[in-house]
């Protein structure tokens, strides 16, 4: 029950601090000032983190260099890993690339699998030195694939190269992306995220076991009124009790593509059914009654923020982040959010649904049998009324 935060850029320089907040006693504590003094990772931000809940260990990889401090010294990828009941950090590997493992990245995803003790890490842009190979290819991006770490031997496998090829095996690498991984079904599901200028719309799962890639959505499909937005940042969560994935759209990096009416969106994918179902999008209260804050309702849309889940307690955890603020451009948020989503119960369908059918009978009723309505108000439409919910009880005794 606890949420660990490391890292990240305050908006002016990449941060080493080090917390963890507890659920039940609502409090952070922090567990490291600077974590580079304590034998762990440097300051850094864009990178990825994951944590083996069985074992109690948080591994970190990846990071963002700016062009003018790149060199081959520091662009070496190092691997850390820290362990919660020792309260230690112990240098994997200081560079994963000489160790068969991905070269440095950045906005990569990583996901840990417990019961095998594997990690896997797919996408992210590769960091180079600017201007030092003449090649055709030093202008143009590359990106990471898919690596496999055998946390046991700490050895690292290339599961998949970066393809533009359009073979069923083949995928295609990306930054700003969503991967999660299903425990149960032994599966990564991989959607969204940018390549160069495209944004990315496709939908695959890939199989550890097997090492099968299934594409879901090539995201050609028509039907993109019900699939979340591309361009817009999104943030993913899995809960593989439920078969079910959780999106959190919201802002784009793109400044061109900042609209006036950007909106938060919910959504949720149904594994089984093949579905993705939009459970909520702001509205914009805060436009028509600018006497109600939005921000006391819920986060303002944003990018380059976090999401987690608690499995166990079905909710979300969400913090910080950059609102893109272009009169603010070093504006970062450190504010914390946490999102139930309640649904309702069969109970409270089945009386809701009898309650409407009643109340369409009464007011067909009214129309021709004025006194037969009223009965029929007073029996049995009224016994399906909730009589907690101040609507319900307003619509019957109008």
């Amino acid at each position: 029950e606890t949420v660990y935060l490391f890292g990240g850029w305050d908006g002016t320089q990449d941060l080493a601090d080090f917390w963890a907040y507890s659920v039940k006693e609502n409090q952070w504590t922090c567990i490291s000032r600077d974590t580079e003094k304590e034998s762990g990772p440097s300051a850094r931000s864009c990178h990825k983190m994951c944590i083996d809940i069985q074992r109690r260990q948080i591994y970190t990889l990846g990071r963002y260099l700016d062009s003018s401090v790149r060199n081959s010294k520091s662009l070496k990828s190092d691997f850390y890993r820290y362990d919660i009941d020792t309260n230690t950090w112990m240098l994997l590997s200081e560079d994963t690339a000489a160790d068969g493992g991905p070269k440095l990245v950045f906005d990569h995803q990583m996901c840990m699998d417990s019961e095998k003790h594997m990690i896997y890490t797919f996408g992210g842009r590769i960091l180079t030195c600017n201007g030092s190979v003449d090649d055709s290819r030093a202008s143009e991006p590359q990106f990471s694939g898919l690596f496999a770490f055998d946390c046991q031997c700490q050895t690292w496998k290339l599961l998949r190269e970066d393809s533009c090829n359009a073979g069923p095996e083949d995928i295609q690498s990306r930054i700003g992306h969503c991967m999660l991984f299903h425990s149960k079904n032994r599966c990564l599901y991989v959607f969204g995220g940018q390549r160069s200028k495209t944004y990315l719309n496709d939908f695959f799962s890939y199989d550890v076991d097997s090492d099968h890639v299934d594409i879901i959505s090539d995201g050609t499909k028509k039907d993109s009124g019900m699939v979340p937005m591309t361009g817009f940042t999104q943030r993913a969560t899995i809960d593989p009790e439920l078969n079910e994935i959780h999106v959190l759209s919201g802002l784009s990096k793109d400044k061109e593509k900042r609209e006036e009416n950007v909106r938060n969106s919910f959504w949720i994918y149904d594994i089984v059914r093949n579905s993705w179902s939009c459970v909520y999008k702001n509205d914009q209260a805060a436009k028509e009654n600018p006497g109600k804050s939005l921000q006391e309702e819920e986060p303002c849309p944003r990018f380059a923020h976090q999401l987690v889940y608690d499995e166990l307690h079905k909710v979300h955890y969400l913090f910080g982040g950059n609102p893109g603020k272009s009169c603010s451009p070093k504006m970062r948020l450190d504010d914390f959010w946490s999102l139930k989503l309640c649904r309702p119960s069969k109970e409270y369908l089945l009386r809701h649904c009898k309650y409407l059918i009643r109340k369409h009978r009464f007011e067909e009723k009214a129309q021709t049998d004025p006194l037969s309505a009223l009965k029929y108000l007073q029996n049995d439409l009224y016994v399906t009324v909730d009589h907690s919910d101040p609507e319900e009880t307003k619509e019957v005794m109008m």
